[in-house]
């Protein structure tokens, strides 16, 4: 493993804005939709296809099928908000916000035939994506978000930091000699708070409501969940430091 703990935050690999954004849409449950009037709270309603097209599946008797159905040439302005929470109990858990938007309509029988399915279906043709980060909002590009991918790590991630954080506190604790003296000294509170296939990332909080994100890159990129585990036994038990950068906020 490199031990260039002075790496430069632009070599370390990332996900791309895009994957984020296809991250956030394979691991969310739920979703706020807004359009005009109306707000919902969608739980467990909406799929997201191979190339990011969202579904919704409304009841075909649901107020929102009917304002859909009712809306002016067919197609209803809808703006769509998924949040990204972080699975384990830290003091700000929101990572990242995607609003996607565009407009509502039915969706078209599986034949290609134009005729409307009635089953409540509803796509959503994309005219907009935003992801908002703590580093800023930044927009994306349609085509990105179709042709990227999600990471492979994206729908097991919170099982496996929360497994992280209940039954292997040491090994958190562990990560953090892995940034050498750099780390703010006196923290609190050690919890795992983002994983992807490039690394993980770790979150200290100061008794002053400071805090501080370390992010630690794997020795090699992770396929899997079973990789990922794997390249953070490497991380624990390899000699020296490794590629890391801290993200400080509310200094």
């Amino acid at each position: 493993m490199s031990t260039r703990a002075d790496t430069e935050p632009s070599t370390l690999p990332e996900l791309t804005a895009a994957e984020r954004v296809r991250s956030v849409l394979a691991r969310a449950i739920s979703l706020s939709l807004t359009t005009d009037g109306q707000s919902y709270d969608l739980i467990g309603m909406h799929t997201v296809g191979r190339k990011g097209r969202i579904t919704l599946h409304a009841r075909p008797d649901s107020p929102l099928a009917a304002q859909v159905a009712t809306a002016p040439r067919g197609s209803l302005a809808a703006l769509l908000e998924f949040t990204d929470i972080a699975p384990t109990a830290v003091r700000d858990r929101v990572r990242a916000r995607v609003t996607v938007s565009g407009w509502l309509a039915p969706a078209e029988a599986g034949d290609g035939d134009g005729h409307i399915d009635g089953s409540g279906r509803l796509r959503l043709d994309t005219a907009r994506v935003t992801l908002r980060t703590s580093a800023g909002a930044v927009e994306v590009g349609l085509d990105e978000v179709a042709l990227a991918a999600p990471d492979p790590l994206a729908v097991e991630e919170a099982a496996m930091l929360t497994h992280l954080a209940d039954a292997h506190e040491d090994m958190v604790a562990h990560l953090l000699t892995l940034a050498g003296p750099r780390l703010p000294q006196g923290a609190v509170r050690v919890l795992p708070f983002a994983l992807d296939r490039h690394g993980i990332t770790v979150r200290c909080e100061y008794g002053d409501a400071g805090q501080c994100d370390l992010r630690l890159l794997f020795p090699s990129t992770a396929r899997d969940a079973a990789e990922a585990g794997e390249q953070v036994r490497r991380l624990l038990t390899a000699p020296g430091r490794c590629p890391h950068r801290e993200h400080p906020s509310h200094p």
